[in-house]
């Protein structure tokens, strides 16, 4: 598989949080080289940019290594993930272009309409494409860099139950589009963070303590009202 050296991060990356390389297992640059069709220098490149952003660690007498963080870590991430995220929806209030609004419309329509007929194959990449753009429009590089690392860090670690209603979270998503485009960043901060604590509420560790049997990660939940403005 030849790509890009410039990818080469990238494809690294994805193949962690697919599970291609095991946790703790080693990654040696002549064989990623070879995989990808690419030199040494890239790899090397990758490598180095994957342990500043927690995937990959060096370990003496082993080298480059697939990280094996704690369910602290893992938990932690989720913390984090709840804290920015509604901070990146209050700052797109803000800041939001027509043409961001135009897409996160769209998505909302496109995830609605999929949650009606019951194609919940396409749910989760909408929901994905939801909240990175949300992020964009939040105008700040850092914070949706920050939050594409987590999201990536959070799909290695967990996997993520199919909402029991998801026309309920799409309702959300939409709450979220109208907060934003009226610019009101406190309706669009609230909204966004009970919208992630409830989906926080459906991930499980893909390795609680080792093991093979998925935790439930514990957080209270709250309802939402959707029916208008409170601030």
């Amino acid at each position: 598989m030849r790509i890009p050296a410039h990818s080469v991060c990238t494809a690294i990356r994805d193949d962690i949080v697919a599970g291609v390389y095991e946790r703790g297992g080693r990654l040696t640059e002549e064989l990623l080289a070879r995989r990808y069709g690419v030199s040494r220098v890239p790899v090397r490149e990758a490598l180095r940019t994957l342990e500043a952003e927690g995937f990959v660690v060096t370990r003496r007498h082993a080298g480059a290594c697939v990280a094996e963080p704690t369910e602290q870590e893992a938990a932690d991430l989720l913390e984090m993930r709840m804290l920015l995220e509604p901070l990146g929806a209050a700052r797109a209030a803000q800041r939001r272009t027509e043409a961001h609004l135009k897409v996160l419309r769209g998505l909302v329509r496109l995830g609605q309409e999929r949650s009606r007929r019951g194609h919940s194959e396409d749910l989760r990449s909408l929901g994905g494409w939801f909240h990175e753009t949300l992020a964009q429009a939040s105008g700040s590089p850092a914070l949706t860099s920050t939050l594409a690392q987590l999201r990536h860090k959070i799909a290695w670690m967990y996997s993520v139950e199919a909402p029991a209603n998801p026309a309920e979270s799409w309702a959300e998503h939409g709450g979220i589009v109208d907060a934003v485009a009226r610019g009101d960043s406190e309706r669009a901060r609230a909204i966004t963070a009970l919208h992630a604590e409830r989906a926080t509420a459906a991930h499980r560790l893909r390795f609680p303590g080792g093991g093979d049997r998925p935790e439930r990660v514990r957080t209270s939940q709250h309802p939402v009202n959707m029916t208008g403005p409170r601030h």
